[in-house]
């Protein structure tokens, strides 16, 4: 019995004491993640003050005065392109003619036959052309690429065979029935003993060509030169048909710019080119804006800054109020533009300019001011 009691008293001894759950925990992880309890942590942060959320809101800052800004505008650059190649130099004119007629040397010689049956009228015309300009071609002068001095194919100095002009005029005469150049009567002898006529005798001394009441009626080609060239018309746009015209407008200062117009309301670049060529230059042109991004700009800074009220434009949905900005100068930003058809008019402008003229891109520098051209120069095409 005493020995039982013994035991139990000893095992009890041994036995821990309750513990909580803190006394389960490894000394590194209660060092690393110490414990607090919610409640105290709620209050720690209730009982601190927060100065973002304690001090009173600042209200907004309202714009009394005007607005401080650029003044924007849109200007298309509207331009009729060449509808004629340009003119040669003289190397290129002189290089063509030295070509033709080394393709004429080279060349098989005229199957007369093949083309002309022999004894007829044109057999004898065909007799009578060739022995004049001596080869077959119509457009290279008296040239010979057979004979001795078929060498001899350049062109002298102050020679106008390679001129244009004088290549058309040949096929003219040639196609009225006449010799491309003036040359001594034809006759049979000049034929190496081939009769050009019925009776040889009859046809020594004799031109073998087609009388005026004869001869055909040949349509000539339209000279290069119109007359809004020879009047010097700078509104017209008939005028220099192998260059590039570009349209400007006088302003009421006087000064000489491409159209222009600022930008209202949430209206872009493009729509508002569109709008200020209408408004310009009136509805009688068929024009192609033929980009949305600008091909240029130039910038212009005021000397003392400007107050502008700025209107709304009756075109423009997205313009209907009034406001008053300060403008510290003005970009404008170019737009390229083709017309079509149809012609500016300048009676119903709505921004008080007072002409227009169709110019030449050396023509354009003489017009504007030095500035404006240093911006401008690099959009306008040489020709």
């Amino acid at each position: 019995m005493v020995t039982s009691n013994a035991q139990k008293a000893i095992v009890n001894a041994n036995i821990p004491k309750a513990t909580t759950s803190r006394d389960f925990v490894c000394i590194s992880c209660r060092l690393s993640h110490p414990t607090r309890r919610y409640a105290s942590a709620a209050a720690a942060a209730v009982e601190q003050p927060d100065p973002l959320y304690d001090e009173p809101p600042v209200p907004p800052v309202t714009q009394t005065g005007p607005q401080k800004a650029y003044r924007m505008l849109a200007s298309p650059v509207l331009s009729r392109p060449p509808l004629l190649t340009r003119e040669l130099t003289p190397f290129e004119k002189s290089f063509y003619l030295y070509q033709k007629r080394l393709n004429e040397r080279l060349s098989l010689p005229f199957t007369r036959y093949f083309y002309y049956k022999k004894g007829t009228p044109a057999d004898v015309e065909w007799k009578r052309k060739r022995a004049v300009r001596k080869t077959a071609s119509r457009d290279i002068g008296l040239y010979s690429g057979y004979g001795v001095e078929a060498w001899n194919d350049e062109v002298l100095i102050d020679d106008e065979t390679a001129e244009p002009g004088s290549q058309i005029e040949a096929l003219i005469r040639d196609a009225e029935g006449k010799d491309i150049v003036d040359a001594k009567p034809v006759g049979d002898a000049d034929t190496g003993g081939e009769e050009i006529s019925g009776d040889a005798m009859e046809g020594e001394g004799m031109r073998k060509e087609l009388s005026q009441q004869q001869a055909m009626a040949v349509e000539r080609p339209v000279p290069r030169l119109t007359e809004a060239d020879e009047k010097n018309d700078l509104r017209s746009l008939s005028r220099r048909l192998d260059r590039a015209l570009y349209l400007l407008v006088q302003r009421k200062d006087g000064s000489w710019r491409f159209p222009q117009d600022r930008v209202y309301g949430r209206e872009n670049l493009h729509q508002a080119a569109e709008r200020t060529l209408i408004q310009s230059l009136g509805i009688n042109m068929n024009t192609w804006m033929v980009g949305n991004h600008p091909i240029g700009h130039h910038a212009l800074t005021f000397r003392e800054p400007e107050l502008t009220r700025v209107m709304p434009n009756p075109l423009v949905s997205t313009a209907n109020d009034s406001f008053e900005q300060e403008e510290y100068g003005e970009k404008v930003f170019f737009m390229k533009g083709r017309i079509m058809a149809g012609q500016a008019d300048v009676s119903k402008n709505e921004y008080g300019d007072q002409d227009f003229q169709w110019l030449a891109k050396e023509e354009v520098q003489e017009k504007v001011h030095p500035g404006y051209w240093k911006s401008v120069k690099n959009m306008l095409a040489e020709r």
